[in-house]
């Protein structure tokens, strides 16, 4: 009986997480308004049956898709960490990948679900404590990699800034390439930190 159960319920995760990209895909590409679990479900080349029964309503959807995206984006971060330097070079490094987080597709698609909640109240209240949550995980990691101290005044905020920093950077990447000007800022913010956070 597990022999026949495990195909059924690997079946079932990837079902699950095809209907998950697609949503995101579709969230970057239409927004909020334009997309719906029948047209996720034809883009996951699932039925709409079994997007329902994995997702009775596009709120579903959204609760695991902002799941995978903060997941995916604190994967990539400790995927890159095996990698980094040590020293000086180390928070440059850091910064950058941090940076870089807040671009491409998967970005977008939460910054359509974003601008959508700041006026649809159901909406809101599934996407609040969710980006909550993915926030304090995505700013752990940070200190994590930055092998910083966080009780030491003002280091806390000097991460939060870095994070926001790379949020604002990927709303300014939205409409034209802006990866040179990026790229200069992740050296000046870099030095900052070095100066701040050593000692």
């Amino acid at each position: 009986m597990t022999g026949v159960r495990e195909p059924q319920q690997e079946r079932s995760r990837t079902t699950r997480r095809r209907l998950i990209e697609a949503a995101l895909d579709s969230f970057g590409e239409r927004g909020w308004h334009g997309v719906t679990v029948a047209g996720i479900a034809e883009r996951a080349g699932v039925s709409r049956g079994a997007a329902q029964h994995h997702f009775p309503a596009r709120e579903d959807l959204v609760v695991a898709a902002v799941d995978l995206l903060g997941q995916a984006q604190i994967d990539e971060l400790r995927a890159q960490a095996a990698d980094l330097p040590t020293g000086a070079s180390r928070i440059e490094r850091v910064v950058e990948m941090v940076l870089n987080l807040y671009t491409g597709p998967m970005f977008r698609a939460a910054l359509q679900l974003w601008s959508v909640a700041a006026t649809d109240e159901a909406l809101r209240e599934v996407l609040v404590p969710l980006e909550a949550r993915v926030g304090r995980e995505a700013h752990r990691v940070t200190v994590e990699l930055l092998g910083v101290d966080e009780s030491r005044p003002g280091v806390r905020e000097l991460v939060q800034a870095t994070l926001d920093l790379g949020r604002g950077l990927g709303l300014a990447n939205l409409l034209t390439d802006d990866t040179r000007r990026r790229r200069q800022i992740v050296r000046e913010w870099a030095r900052t930190l070095e100066l701040r956070l050593a000692g």
